[in-house]
């Protein structure tokens, strides 16, 4: 009996598993901004939902929006510049900017549909162009849907590791390579919203070596006491990023057709 039970469970199991990867075949989309093919289990309309219920919560983290009006509109010009001179702008996402007044986490993200955040603790520490940088690289992540594909991916991973635990007690070893599986893509959503960052810093007019800047504010910044370990969570070593910044700046200089954007 005990070994009939033990076969069912293995096919129980390896059902759930099969399952899981007929449907993220299912999921497989070309992304029509960047041309890359990804897994992706939700609309853009349900993106932009998560971002607007998503953006209270998370502004409050950070000790809510920097109460200076002045500086809150000059982040949202260079931001709105970005996007009307870029594809951004041929998305359906609602690109909203805010200025965060924790003065202490040197942070920036965004969330899926639109929302960027930045925080003061970063803001201060940047001109004009570095900014550009900065938001251009949040707005390279939502037109990557670089969310979007990761919940699809957890997701992915939290089904086989269901199939994984019934089938024979081995979900704990899938679900820890499933996070290793996550980590690894981040790193590669950072490097796609690095080189989108530089073409859209181009394409408004920005020097796009003030990308490279940003990334040795940033190295420069990992030395100190500060909070840098949460920005570093979330984006690779900046030195590591330089040399691919360099290469999307020679990219995109020698294509100048892409700079230029349709009316």
């Amino acid at each position: 009996m005990r070994g009939g039970n033990w076969k069912i469970r293995i096919l129980i199991g390896l059902a759930i598993v099969a399952f899981a990867y007929v449907q993220r075949c299912s999921n497989k989309e070309e992304n029509p901004y960047t041309g890359r093919s990804q897994t992706i289990n939700m609309s853009a309309d349900q993106e932009i939902a998560i971002g607007l219920q998503s953006t209270p919560e998370i502004a409050q983290q950070y000790g809510g929006l920097y109460p200076d009006e002045k500086l809150q509109a000059y982040v949202d010009k260079i931001g709105n510049s970005l996007v009307q001179n870029s594809v951004a702008k041929e998305t359906p996402y609602q690109y909203d900017f805010h200025l965060l007044a924790d003065d202490q986490t040197i942070n920036a993200f965004a969330l899926p549909g639109g929302p960027v955040f930045i925080t003061y603790a970063l803001f201060k520490q940047l001109n004009e162009g570095q900014l550009a940088g900065v938001l251009g690289h949040e707005i390279g992540h939502v037109i990557g849907r670089h969310s979007a594909e990761r919940i699809a991916d957890s997701e992915f991973w939290q089904t086989v590791s269901t199939g994984a635990s019934v089938g024979a007690d081995m979900g704990g070893v899938v679900a820890g390579i499933g996070q290793n599986t996550l980590l690894k893509n981040g790193r590669g959503d950072e490097l796609e919203s690095d080189d989108l960052g530089v073409l859209f810093m181009m394409q408004s007019g920005y020097d796009p070596e003030e990308m490279i800047r940003v990334m040795e504010i940033l190295k420069a910044a990992s030395g100190g006491s500060g909070s840098m370990p949460e920005f570093q969570s979330t984006h690779p070593d900046p030195g590591n990023r330089i040399e691919r910044i360099r290469e999307s700046i020679e990219k995109y200089r020698n294509e100048e057709g892409v700079l230029k954007v349709s009316s």
